[in-house]
């Protein structure tokens, strides 16, 4: 089996072989916008719409990677081919595009380094790990409330995706001393309901989807893939600001996210939402996207984790 490979600065190397300068604006500065897609049967999922955000984020911050889009999709396209082939045929791969600024050539300048002036590109994969998703898809996660707040829009437009993610860490710090396993849930600084560090948080209210209005997160591309499901089963769906109390009263509380799609949200801050158990809208969502993509997700996932696990007591056991 073949070595999995990167496109790095336009060119195909070896991932061994990838390795940004110590003076990059992303190590400096942590000055980098990203992107994640996911496959579905190796095939890339919405990588369309992955791209045109980046573009846009890139846009934003005055960076122009001397690339159109179309050539980054294809080479996006032959990084997935060859890495799909050094991969288990029943794995799936994330998709990472990043973009930084290059070299911050003050810094550089200080050490008397020669400095890149053109962005740094990379697009990379790594296999989905399963085993991570499957007992939150199963049994539902636990969302824990940090007082480390999100960053206000008027400071860095959430539409952008970016690695400054400092208050994440410290945020995700934080629920963990709770619960090891608990997703962070962000708040702003009114007490508004944002986000996780890693996905969008939906409430289900009378069988209505309840998001957080766009001006306060990132709009995910897996969450559109949501609005786009419940308008075909007809259920509403609405944006406006999400307390707290909204929460422990819902029905129901959802994360969507590229790596595993949708996961019921069982309990917040210890206390069960609705009946603190998987709820309809959520299977009813998650069987819609199963069936749009070919792939019993849940199912995958569960049984991904089950082979690592497997595989894991193998080389325990050396049997």
């Amino acid at each position: 089996m073949s070595e999995t490979i990167v496109y790095l600065n336009g060119r195909f190397i070896p991932e061994t072989e990838a390795h940004i300068s110590l003076y990059d604006m992303a190590v400096v500065l942590g000055a980098t916008v990203t992107e994640m897609t996911r496959t579905f049967h190796h095939q890339p999922f919405r990588l369309d719409d992955h791209i045109d955000r980046l573009y846009k984020s890139l846009r934003y911050i005055g960076v122009d990677v001397g690339l159109p889009p179309s050539d980054l999709t294809e080479a996006t396209l032959r990084v997935v081919k060859h890495n799909a082939g050094c991969t288990h045929k029943e794995d799936e791969l994330g998709i990472v595009h990043f973009v930084t600024g290059g070299e911050f050539h003050e810094y550089v300048g200080s050490a008397g380094r020669a400095a890149r002036v053109q962005p740094t590109v990379c697009v990379h994969t790594f296999p989905i790990p399963f085993h991570y998703f499957a007992e939150k898809l199963r049994h539902g996660a636990h969302v824990v409330t940090p007082t480390v707040r999100h960053i206000p829009a008027q400071c860095i437009d959430p539409k952008m995706k970016c690695r400054s993610r400092m208050h994440y860490f410290l945020a995700e710090r934080q629920a963990r001393l709770v619960d090891p396993d608990a997703l962070c849930l962000m708040l702003d600084l009114d007490g508004n309901v944002t986000e996780t560090s890693g996905s969008n948080f939906l409430i289900v209210e009378r069988g209505t989807i309840v998001s957080p209005p766009r001006h306060l997160i990132l709009p995910g591309i897996s969450r559109a893939t949501v609005v786009d499901l419940a308008a075909q089963l007809k259920i509403p769906f609405e944006e406006r600001l999400i307390r707290l109390h909204d929460v422990a009263n819902a029905d129901e509380a959802l994360s969507t996210t590229t790596p595993y799609c949708l996961c019921p949200v069982t309990r917040i801050n210890g206390m069960p939402i609705g009946n603190g158990k998987p709820g309809q809208v959520f299977h009813r969502l998650s069987d819609a996207w199963s069936e749009h993509v070919g792939v019993d997700i849940v199912r995958q996932i569960v049984s991904g984790a089950e082979r690592t696990r497997r595989a894991h007591t193998t080389l325990e056991t050396g049997n």
